[in-house]
């Protein structure tokens, strides 16, 4: 007698690891990556500036960068993710593969066709970036030719998302989050080594960008063969995976990355402002995103596999809970964060990038803008991991609709803060917007009883409230004025910050312990 088949049973799962130890794999991977970030535009200010050049080479590269977080990073990780984490769940390996196959060759066919219209449209592009180059023909032409050479980024560094992705799914944090580190190498090396040898210098920066995209996909490639989903591109529209991740990311576009299009509008509208407004924008910026990448990134990185899998088995106290967690968890670094750089934001930007062609001008106008992003760091950060909240439940509506409104709002705030105070009132408006959007999504979560406040909140605030204030304290008490920052040579300069880091970090940790907050009670497996 022939005896019936059963169906292949999904692999059996290794059971994750908690979100603690997750969170602080991917932030210290970030955080290296995000000090050769530092390090990488310490070099780009000493050899470029902030003059005609390093604003033509920041619009070259921010275009392709905002693309690549709004779809590979944003749109698409916030769709892919929950529909792999699905059939991870679901389904069996070969099907996994089946999925992975047909997005990698749907997803490869469309970048590739964006990126070659993108390459013979630059200056196209530029003119709609930074449409305030069209005044000075050789700044315009210079973004348009580095356009060409730094757009390609887009289609390399997507696919590796795309690879980071999988690798995230299956809790294999490490990989996609060092993945980074190379672009920076790359870059400090394009400008060492390159720079001296080329007819325009700047442009070894974009020569750096596109090298990077490269190395970035081959570094991840083996670690998909070990997990025996190395793709195997394949056109298939009519796959229903495909056609599930098509149909999310369209309106997730709007969701997660709205802070991304803030950003670039203030990069068009400071295309009209003073030359070296850009610059300035664009190193207050990389300073923000220190904590915001650091520690909100990785904590959104971690949950939103994690929420999807809880989704999934239908375990909605346990979805509640984590998304609790995370706001937590985004409170406790996020507050002292955002202070430090409101009291330290000259300091810090000297200490960094005060040295070649950046001028004690330049130190002034770019702190006024790192304020203002300040401001809304918490909220960048919140963003993170409340949006997740929606994707993991396969609900894009929702922040598309807020999504919309925070644009709207960052338009008006725009408008109305830009004249009185330039390139600071563009950040400013991002700030703005991004607690607008920040709040809808909040509430949105609430209403539909995806987060419910845990036991304890009163408590927590408290001692956040204590540890905080002894950190302005001592910051406020330490800090030397303004003008010795800028007096100071490099060397003292780096040692009277570490000396400010390290008693400001250290007194705000041991304020946590003596008011009660323990590393135990933020362990959620």
């Amino acid at each position: 007698m022939t005896q019936k088949s059963n169906p292949p049973e999904p692999a059996r799962l290794p059971r994750p690891p908690g979100l603690l130890r997750s969170s602080g794999v991917v932030g210290c991977m970030t955080m290296l990556s995000r000090i050769l970030g530092l390090v990488r535009d310490m070099v780009i200010a000493r050899y470029f500036g902030a003059g005609t050049g390093a604003d033509a080479f920041f619009v070259a590269f921010k275009i392709p960068n905002f693309l690549r977080r709004l779809f590979a990073e944003g749109a698409f990780n916030q769709a892919f993710v929950p529909v792999l984490s699905s059939y991870r769940q679901q389904q069996p390996l070969a099907e996994v593969h089946r999925l992975v196959n047909a997005v990698a060759g749907t997803l490869g066919l469309v970048l590739l066709g964006v990126t070659l219209v993108a390459m013979l449209g630059a200056p196209l592009l530029t003119a709609v970036f930074a449409p305030g180059f069209m005044d000075d023909d050789e700044k315009f032409t210079l973004a348009s030719d580095m356009l060409r050479i730094t757009f390609p980024y887009l289609l390399l560094v997507s696919l590796t998302a795309f690879a980071g992705a999988i690798l995230n799914s299956y809790d294999r944090f490490a990989v996609p989050a060092f993945t980074p580190v190379l672009l920076n190498l790359a870059m400090i090396c394009a400008a060492v080594f390159l720079s001296p040898l080329m007819q325009t210098p700047i442009m070894a920066l974009a020569w750096g960008v596109f090298i990077a995209g490269a190395l970035q996909l081959f570094f991840q490639l083996p670690f998909l063969m070990r997990l025996g989903l190395l793709p195997r591109p394949k056109v298939d529209y009519r796959h229903e995976g495909v056609r599930k991740v098509l149909t999310l990311m369209a309106p997730a576009i709007f969701g997660v990355s709205v802070s991304q299009i803030n950003l670039l509008l203030d990069t068009v509208l400071a295309s009209f402002l003073q030359t070296g407004s850009v610059s300035w924008l664009y190193y207050s910026d990389r300073l923000s995103e220190l904590p915001l990448g650091v520690f909100g990134i990785a904590i959104a990185t971690v949950i939103l596999p994690n929420l999807s899998r809880k989704h999934a088995a239908e375990s909605r106290d346990q979805f509640a809970a984590t998304l609790d967690w995370a706001i937590r968890a985004v409170l406790l670094i996020g507050l002292p964060a955002a202070l430090a750089l409101v009291l330290l934001a000259e300091p810090l930007i000297a200490t960094l990038f005060f040295y070649g062609e950046v001028t004690a001008r330049d130190v002034t106008m770019s702190a006024q803008s790192l304020r203002a992003y300040s401001a809304g760091l918490l909220a960048f950060m919140l963003i993170k991991v409340l949006a997740p909240g929606f994707f993991a439940r396969q609900d894009t509506k929702t922040p598309v609709k807020i999504g919309i409104i925070a644009m709207v709002a960052n338009m008006v705030f725009n408008l109305i803060l830009v004249f009185p105070l330039a390139h600071a009132g563009l950040a400013l408006a991002t700030s703005l917007s991004a607690w607008l959007n920040t709040t809808l999504l909040w509430r949105g979560l609430k209403k539909e009883g995806a987060w419910a406040a845990q036991a304890g909140w009163g408590r927590f605030l408290l001692q956040l409230a204590l540890a905080n204030a002894a950190l302005v304290a001592v910051i406020l008490y330490l800090s030397p004025p303004v003008a010795d920052w800028l007096a100071a040579g490099g060397d003292r300069r780096s040692l009277d910050m570490g000396i400010l880091v390290a008693a400001g970090g250290l007194t705000y940790f041991v304020a946590l312990a003596l008011v009660g907050i323990r590393l135990r009670h933020f362990r959620l497996r």
